[in-house]
């Protein structure tokens, strides 16, 4: 997923109005804080202890938000059953949003739906803090780091869809307290839908709810841009409801509306999958064009299918007078794709040539021991690979002894390396006395990456990267991790070999390309900036 929201941008400012317009239904005309007095009258709630009185009057006209804040909350640990709890709770929301405390915020609400249910503050307040949560943790592959979140948010929007107009709330006030929230909901359940079910033909079915109910304006910003791009991207994933054709309308339709800033993210997707459908990138501006004009495709939109994907590959190669210029999908594509002749075209220029390779971790665990021995028999430490019998994250490797307690550092690498590379280590894990030091240091050998889009979806490796020398635990990237091009961090490796794999019901063709001699060029740090001194000249100079 493209994040929209960075920083107290427009898209952030524009989601508070949003709340703070459907807090201001809810309170002031769906769920309004009851009349309170000291004595019993029609329509009125009594508080007969003249303390809890007080206590209320005082929390209620504080003006400070951190007081009121602090007031309620005292008044509700020293009158937990009293009969305005859920009036103040309902005042607590709106007081911790002033706040800017969407912690507390959530607190209160839950706290009220324990009285109340189908409290459509509460339920508003909790769907809309739990999914900005849920679209935090989101990782690399688009799936969710927190998916009890995601879910708990769709089932509240479930609930907020489902619940019946309050008695006493007029239809036009319900309208708009619907309008208001019923996208958001929609919303919520595609989310979690995408991210944490990853059922993607239920995640469509709910944008494309949500974007019916926009006036189509109110799709040009705001949470129905970011849903329209959302929805490109529920269109664009593996499986039987892909639809490469409405993935690209959609793209190109939140590319038309998008900030400059986004453009240059939406752009090479919408190009990808367009390219990749089409064959190449003509007439594109005219889908740019139509999709400016209207939420969703006419029922006679259509772009004309590419050719078969060895007739791509034959073209390609024809029209491409340097193919190491090629990006690595693009290969890859060649290389799963084309006939053998052509694809040996390529290979025989790529084999043993050196690529960066980027992508996201999908695997790397520690699989090696990288073993010095210092000895009263050699001058030098004698430095040692032990390949580990069980291959594991590095998190669950267990911790090496010290390099000093030579015993236990032994029975470490006997217990857990490959019989062929503790017998090559000889006597120096059985001998004590000449032994004086083992420094081990668990290692990761190979990191398997996946670059193409698929691959990325799917979380399958289309890239095995042989490393030239282990990398150390510590400094091992961990899984979800992106490469990228300097100066971000990158990795490189050498072209060795590549297995085409035929397409699935589930997965189309694609190839595994093996690497070899794979090293991590580090972060470039921006150097720093060289101002000359200043030079002051003296009076009279």
């Amino acid at each position: 997923m493209i994040d929209l929201y960075i920083g107290d941008s427009q898209e952030h400012k524009m989601k508070k109005l949003v709340l703070a317009f459907a807090m201001a239904l809810a309170s002031a005309t769906l769920v309004s804080a009851p009349a309170l007095s000291a004595q019993d009258s029609s329509g009125q709630i009594t508080i007969s202890n003249p303390a809890e009185f007080n206590a209320y009057q005082n929390a209620i006209t504080q003006t400070d938000p951190k007081a009121k804040a602090a007031a309620l909350e005292d008044f509700l640990k020293t009158y937990p059953q009293s009969v305005v709890k859920q009036a103040v709770l309902d005042q607590l929301i709106d007081t911790y949003q002033q706040l800017n405390d969407p912690d507390q915020a959530l607190s209160a609400a839950t706290r009220l739906l324990q009285l109340d249910p189908t409290n459509p503050k509460a339920v508003f307040i909790s769907v809309f803090i739990k999914k900005n949560e849920c679209e935090k943790n989101i990782d690399a592959t688009g799936s969710s780091k927190d998916p009890q979140t995601c879910d708990d948010a769709a089932a509240l929007a479930q609930k907020g869809l489902t619940a019946s107009k309050p008695a006493g709330s007029s239809d036009d006030d319900w309208k708009k307290m619907t309008d208001a929230t019923y996208p958001i909901y929609d919303s919520a359940i595609a989310l979690d839908d995408a991210v944490s079910k990853k059922d993607y033909a239920a995640a469509i079915d709910e944008y494309k709810k949500e974007l019916m109910l926009y006036p189509p304006a109110q799709t040009q910003s705001g949470n129905g841009l970011v849903d329209t791009l959302n929805l490109a991207e529920a269109y664009a994933k593996p499986g039987p409801s892909r639809n490469e054709v409405d993935a690209c309308w959609f793209y190109a339709r939140a590319w038309n509306f998008a900030p400059p800033a986004y453009k240059a993210q939406i752009e090479p997707k919408l190009e990808y999958w367009y390219k990749r459908y089409h064959g190449n990138l003509d007439d594109l501006q005219a889908v740019k064009t139509a999709a400016a004009g209207t939420v969703f495709p006419p029922s006679t939109f259509s772009i004309s299918p590419a050719p078969t994907p060895p007739e791509i590959v034959h073209n390609v190669l024809a029209s491409t007078p340097d193919l190491t210029k090629l990006n690595l999908e693009d290969k890859e594509f060649i290389l799963a794709n084309g006939t053998k002749d052509d694809a040996q075209k390529l290979w025989s220029v790529l084999q043993n040539q050196m690529t960066p390779v980027p992508g996201v971790v999908i695997d790397d665990p520690a699989d090696v021991l990288k073993v010095s021995v210092t000895s009263t028999r050699e001058v030098k430490p004698k430095d040692f690979i032990v390949h580990l019998t069980t291959p594991a994250a590095c998190s669950a490797v267990p911790p090496p002894p010290t390099e000093l307690h030579v015993k236990d550092a032994q029975s470490y690498i006997l217990s857990n390396g490959v019989k062929a590379d503790t017998d090559a280590m000889g006597d120096l894990l059985t001998e004590t006395t000449s032994v004086r030091r083992i420094a081990i240091d668990p290692g990761v050998s190979v990191i398997k990456m996946a670059v193409a889009q698929d691959a990325k979806d799917s979380k399958t490796p289309d890239f095995i990267v042989n490393m030239k020398a282990p990398v150390a635990c510590k400094d091992a990237p961990q899984v979800g991790f992106e490469f990228k091009l300097q100066p971000a961090d990158e990795l490189d490796a050498t072209y060795s070999s590549y297995t085409p794999l035929a397409a699935t019901s589930t997965r189309l063709a694609t190839a595994q390309i093996v690497l070899s001699d794979g090293f991590i060029q580090a972060q470039k740090k921006a150097a720093p900036v060289h101002r000359r001194p200043e030079v002051r000249r003296r009076t009279g100079e």
